[in-house]
């Protein structure tokens, strides 16, 4: 089967399976967003939206941020793995965008990825999510859908998202990726994939080899 034409029926049917599919992560304005992205990088975005409360409540603006003590931020998103490293990053991260971007997130994929520990996915989720433009972002769920639907042969993040763009149409990118993170979570898990509730697995590589013998 065309790729094309087999990421069509998938999107399809995903849509039909989650109508209200939306960023897993809870915010209100591109800043939140950017932040709640930065803290979910090895942690559960369920852990992340216990935290967020009280970070935005207790800096509310960049400039909160960028003035902030390093131990203040810390204080609040201790229970985050790797809080410390990421804490660093949300102040420097929120200096730079004062000092470059005249106090606003940028709203492009090459201003957010010069912003310290910000990569491709953060910037991508951002953009399609907080600046609902076409954006393709690739984590653990979408690049372990995208493999076994045989969408992309490869392993980079980077390689699976151009692989995934050149058979998805562009408009469709972002909600492509808000299906494939929820299916990725509640049916085609990593290690015990529920195959028998997958309303895709018809086009699914793995189903047809390891699920189905």
């Amino acid at each position: 089967m065309d790729m094309g034409v087999k990421a069509k029926k998938c999107l399809d049917a995903l849509e039909k399976e989650f109508p209200s599919a939306r960023p897993a992560l809870d915010f209100t304005t591109p800043l939140e967003l950017l932040m709640a992205t930065m803290l979910s990088a090895q942690a559960t975005d369920k852990s992340v939206n216990k935290v967020t409360p009280r970070l935005f409540t207790r800096f509310k603006s960049v400039k909160d941020f960028a003035k902030a003590e390093l131990k203040d931020i810390e204080s609040v998103v201790s229970s985050i793995n790797f809080y410390r490293n990421k804490a660093k990053n949300i102040k420097a991260c929120s200096e730079k965008i004062i000092a470059e971007f005249g106090g606003k997130v940028p709203a492009t994929l090459e201003g957010l990825v010069s912003l310290p520990g910000v990569g491709r996915k953060t910037a991508n989720i951002v953009l399609g999510n907080a600046f609902s433009k076409d954006a393709f972002a690739v984590d653990t769920h979408v690049k372990r859908v995208s493999q076994r639907l045989g969408l992309s042969t490869h392993d980079d993040p980077d390689k699976v998202e151009a692989d995934l763009c050149s058979v998805i149409p562009k408009k469709r990118w972002t909600k492509a990726t808000q299906l494939f993170m929820l299916h990725g979570r509640q049916t085609c898990a990593a290690k015990k994939p529920h195959c028998a509730l997958c309303r895709i697995s018809r086009y699914c590589g793995y189903f047809k080899t390891v699920c189905s013998t």
